[in-house]
């Protein structure tokens, strides 16, 4: 039997473990990043991953109803959209090693059994699974780079599928020095209306689970809709064990930009501390900047209407960064961005002005298939003409492209080959490269990729300079047989990639704002620095909705 505290690699880092009981959609994502921003303003390198118990080796291949948006990497991961969470707060790039899959997990240990690397042995789920668990849990903190690695464990407590991550945190507490784990739980007080009061007992079933599977919590953060009374709080700590100091209180709060200043106010941060013996941080988080942007977010001056059209609106989180990004520049423009979503599906050229009616500004958003397409090309022509500002992403700046050649070029069958295989005039046609793919799980353009911006344009000023790096998702690009149409009619390709041509960002010279960009912008914006695009294009509605 070994004994405790062996591990094949001396821990390097502090590790804080967050699990979910109850139901889900608690918010384990925004605990982790604010919990995550304290540490990082007291001094502390921290970062966060996410381990996901579906069978999927990535989201990339699921549709945005069933998980929200996919969010990209620099490195080209396709993540689970809390990494982009963890981005906004921290300023701090993700990577492949920051969102582990059960697809990913089984399909490496299932490689490595095909290899002959067993030596023959039984592959079980413990130890083979488990090992792999831990092995990448630990593989950020060993890196040297990070004081606090924070995993978030998807699901809730009580499913089968997360019980090998669970079983993994247990054997990591026993195989790590005291004071180099803690185990966080989100927990539910649900208010019952009828008899008026906060009930504790979902929470105490759900601690009940935790240690059923062998882990006790260290500290628990109870979401509730009310203040948690006092008595209350020494009650959920003699029936889940933890101390009375260590229950949280976790308040519905207005925007989750508060949430760090609401567990600041809970002292999570001063427990979390306490408990791994943390040294060298400052004795109070440096968090000037931050209340700053939340002032300037509350205290907005102007305000705007955006039109986000889009096939997926009925879900808010699958255009989530896209939302965030309107935070961000409107806390920028010290302006409040109303964002009015627009069911692309349901957009024609007849009823095109009555839906877009007050808007200050429209966005575009990406997507992939033939659904909704020919209702963006119904609002990018109705803006290019009315001189409204327009923001183009990804498939957004392809419609924009379509619009042009049918509308500007004359070219009335022009399309997209994603949308039309045998279109005369394939303005926009698959990518070289991925003509002979034919499996579809990570196998786009992705990743952050070089883009030279024209000088003097629009998307260079709004940049502040003329090289810049931006991530992309997407099979079809612009078709540069058609450029010096494009260009000779108006439409200007200001940004490509230096080296292989590819148009990056078209604009409108003569339009007040209308830009699309390939990329995807959305995915660099953080709260310490709002994208510039973004930014631009809230302050140009400001101007249009003043008449300027």
């Amino acid at each position: 039997m070994p004994d405790r505290n062996s591990t094949s690699a001396a821990p390097t880092a502090k590790y804080i473990f967050v699990t979910g009981g109850v139901t889900s959609s608690l918010g384990k994502g925004i605990i982790s990043a604010s919990l995550a921003k304290l540490l990082q303003a007291r001094g502390f390198r921290v970062t966060i991953q996410k381990f996901d118990p579906y069978i999927n080796i990535d989201p990339g291949t699921l549709n945005p109803y069933e998980h929200g948006e996919c969010y990209v990497t620099d490195d080209g991961a396709e993540t689970d959209l809390d990494l982009g969470h963890y981005e906004r707060f921290l300023n701090v790039p993700t990577s492949q090693a920051n969102n582990v899959t059960t697809g990913r997990i089984y399909d490496h240990v299932i490689t490595k059994e095909r290899e002959g690397a067993y030596l023959g042995k039984t592959v079980q789920v413990v130890p083979h699974i488990t090992d792999e668990i831990k092995r990448r849990m630990l593989l950020l903190g060993q890196t040297g780079q990070f004081d606090v690695v924070i995993t978030e464990i998807g699901g809730s407590i009580g499913d089968i599928e997360s019980l090998p991550f669970v079983e993994s945190v247990r054997q990591l507490r026993w195989d790590l020095p005291e004071n180099n784990t803690l185990v966080i739980h989100l927990t539910l007080l649900p208010y019952l209306k009828a008899a008026g009061e906060l009930k504790t007992k979902p929470t105490q079933h759900s601690v009940r689970d935790l240690r059923s599977a062998g882990l006790q919590p260290d500290i628990l953060v109870c979401r509730s809709e009310h203040p948690i009374p006092a008595e209350m709080r020494r009650k959920i700590a003699l029936f889940c064990n933890v101390n009375i100091n260590s229950v949280i209180e976790s308040l519905d709060a207005d925007s989750i930009y508060s949430v760090p200043l609401l567990m600041l106010k809970e002292h999570l941060d001063e427990r979390v501390i306490k408990k791994l013996n943390l040294k060298g941080g400052a004795a109070q988080p440096d968090l000037e900047a931050w209340k700053d942007f939340l002032g300037r977010l509350k205290n907005p001056t102007e305000e705007v209407t955006i039109a986000l059209v889009g096939k997926y609106v009925e879900l808010p989180d699958a255009y989530k960064s896209i939302i965030e990004s309107f935070i961000h520049a409107g806390a920028q423009n010290e302006c409040k961005v109303t964002v009015r979503s627009i069911q692309s599906d349901n957009l024609t050229a007849d009823n095109v002005v009555q839906q877009l009616a007050g808007v200050h500004g429209v966005l575009v958003a990406p997507g992939f298939g033939e659904r909704g397409f020919e209702g963006k090309i119904s609002a990018v022509k109705y803006v290019r003409e009315n001189g409204i500002p327009f923001f183009g992403i990804c498939l957004g700046m392809q419609v924009a492209v379509v619009e042009f050649a049918r509308n500007v070029l004359g070219l009335k069958e022009a399309s997209s080959t994603e949308m039309d295989a045998q279109t005369p005039e394939p303005v926009i046609a698959m990518m070289e490269e991925q003509k002979n793919v034919t499996q579809k799980g990570g196998t786009m353009r992705l990743g952050a990729y070089d883009c030279e911006l024209r000088r003097g344009s629009k998307a260079a000023k709004a940049y502040g300079r003329n090289q810049i790096s931006e991530r992309h998702r997407h099979r079809y690009e612009f078709n540069n047989d058609y450029l010096e149409r494009f260009e000779a009619a108006g439409m200007l390709a200001s940004g490509r990639n230096p080296e292989t041509g590819l148009v990056e960002v078209v604009e409108l010279a003569d339009h007040p704002w209308f830009v699309g960009g390939q990329f995807h912008p959305e995915l660099k914006s953080t709260v310490q620095n709002p994208h510039p695009l973004f930014v631009r294009f809230v302050k140009a509605a400001i101007q249009y909705r003043k008449g300027l």
